[in-house]
């Protein structure tokens, strides 16, 4: 999943990677994020934005990083704390990551599934990925809620691990 999110970064000529471009690697390669979007019209309209974006359409932020103004604090190996995530990841986007893990880690897995990347990407109102949801109608307060309730249903039996 973080490889598709690197790859859409590079071919949409961004800088860094942000919390859309994970958002749109989990819908691609995630059976369960998926699930927990729920409507079939909603998913595709959410689609619909991220192509859109990719083929340099619709919603753009190139050349601009993404970050809600407060410091992204990412605690493990190989992650520094620091308010410039550097790497190629926007500092939300490495914060996002940070919280998966620890969601992941709460929940007793070894690593995040998808659905835990999804719920901590849409911790931050100031995400893309926020804002490409809520375009497609899609409330971030209400996937969070879907995916605490189904969190033993979808808690990484059948997406793509992080």
């Amino acid at each position: 999943m973080v490889a598709g999110a690197r790859r859409r970064a590079v071919r949409d000529g961004d800088r860094q990677v942000d919390t859309a471009h994970l958002l749109h690697s989990l819908l691609e390669s995630d059976f369960d994020v998926r699930a927990v979007i729920g409507e079939a019209p909603q998913l595709a309209r959410l689609l619909g934005y991220l192509v859109q974006r990719s083929i340099g359409y619709g919603l753009r932020w190139q050349s601009t990083v993404e970050d809600s103004g407060t410091p992204a604090v990412v605690a493990g190996p190989g992650i520094t704390e620091t308010k410039d995530a550097g790497g190629g990841w926007s500092p939300l986007a490495a914060a996002a990551m940070g919280r998966a893990r620890d969601r992941a880690e709460r929940r007793g897995a070894d690593r995040a599934a998808g659905t835990d990347l999804l719920a901590a990407i849409v911790a931050d109102p100031q995400a893309r990925a926020v804002e490409v949801l809520g375009r497609a109608g899609v409330g971030a307060t209400d996937l969070v809620a879907r995916i605490d309730s189904r969190s033993g249903e979808y808690a990484g039996d059948g997406g793509a691990a992080c």
